[in-house]
């Protein structure tokens, strides 16, 4: 029977996540997590925390805007205020409501070839019509490129899968040809060792930051994110959550997310050890004949120079090692591989060293 309300479904291709392993025994290296756990505080929060969980969570979490708005603004040297914060069910779901709210023009919105998939999938269910202009051969995002007229632009910094950050002469850059739609700043990563544009803020009414607690944080169970920007942009977002979902965090996640934040010692101590390791494991797979841009985020992008991409993919994952592999035009020859414990980067080696020999 032909169904007349089928032809109404949506036609998109979602989003496709790193694949879940089905034992214990996996190391898993294929969604950017943390190898370590979160600040003892959140722990400490979570079995120790009195919750009335009859009632709904804040609306407004003011509380942990404030203890957010404290710790960029001293990180990065800037007054800002819970005005200047929006905090949902992590990254993801701030940047859905970011797209709701701020690209709405007939105009298309940019942002790189070779980034993200998750943006697409956002145009393709909202209607926003979009372009991508091309990395260039070293997987740079070329400013010049975003200087056309457009409805929005969206950069991640540092990109990914990519893992390259860039600096402040390239975010004021994007930003001073973009005046008259809204920038966002893609900065999941940004804690591993790039520029963060929130210093920014308080200069261009029209930039929104977006930051996770999932990566530097090790909180991605819970799903924490946040934006930063003006009092106007944030005004807007929350008007846009009001719209479908006035409750985005719990009560549980909302006590967790200030102990994490508050806790900057544990903060700096897990974000070092991983850039160590990244460091170290990024010189070992070179000797071994990889081919790797200097990373800023917590993950890899590996191409060796014999062996595909595919096969690498396949003998790692025999072994119990899962890392990322997308057959994909421009990155089919390239794996990108998180970060994990010292004793986990080592088995990968070692597992890499098997094939090759």
């Amino acid at each position: 029977m032909n169904y007349e309300w089928r032809k109404n479904f949506l036609d998109i291709k979602p989003y496709t996540a790193g694949e879940q392993p089905k034992t214990a025994d996996i190391i898993k290296l294929n969604a950017n997590e943390s190898p370590y756990p979160p600040s003892p505080a959140v722990e400490k929060v979570i079995k120790n925390g009195s919750f009335d969980l009859r009632l709904y969570p804040a609306i407004d979490p003011i509380e942990l805007k404030n203890a957010a708005a404290k710790r960029l603004g001293a990180r990065n040297r800037i007054s800002l205020t819970a005005d200047n914060i929006f905090i949902g069910n992590g990254s993801d779901d701030v940047l859905a409501a970011a797209f709701r709210a701020f690209f709405n023009s007939d105009k298309p919105i940019l942002f790189p070839d070779v980034t993200y998939s998750f943006y697409p999938v956002w145009c393709a269910l909202l209607k926003i019509p979009y372009e991508t202009p091309m990395l260039d051969g070293s997987f740079n995002i070329n400013a010049a490129d975003y200087y056309k007229p457009n409805g929005g632009v969206v950069i991640p910094n540092p990109n990914a899968p990519t893992s390259i950050g860039r600096d402040k002469d390239f975010i004021t850059d994007i930003l001073e040809h973009n005046g008259d739609c809204v920038v966002i700043i893609d900065e999941a990563y940004v804690d591993f060792g790039c520029y963060s544009a929130v210093e920014l803020i308080n200069e261009y009414p029209n930039l929104l930051v977006t930051q996770t607690f999932s990566k530097s944080r090790a909180m991605a169970g819970m799903r924490i994110g946040m934006a930063i920007g003006s009092p106007e942009l944030i005004e807007m977002l929350g008007a846009v959550r009001d719209s479908y979902n006035s409750y985005p965090l719990d009560s549980i996640q909302l006590k967790a997310a200030i102990a994490a934040i508050e806790d900057e010692d544990y903060f700096e101590h897990i974000v070092s050890k991983v850039k160590a390791t990244r460091e170290r494991t990024a010189r070992e797979l070179t000797a071994l004949g990889f081919d790797i841009p200097p990373s800023s985020a917590n993950f890899l992008f590996a191409e060796h120079k014999i062996l595909s991409a595919k096969d690498i993919f396949e003998h790692l994952r025999k072994n119990g090692i899962y890392v990322r592999y997308w057959d994909k035009p421009r990155i089919s020859s390239r794996l990108r591989i998180t970060i994990g414990t010292d004793e986990q980067m080592d088995k990968l080696i070692a597992c890499l060293k098997e094939l090759i020999s």
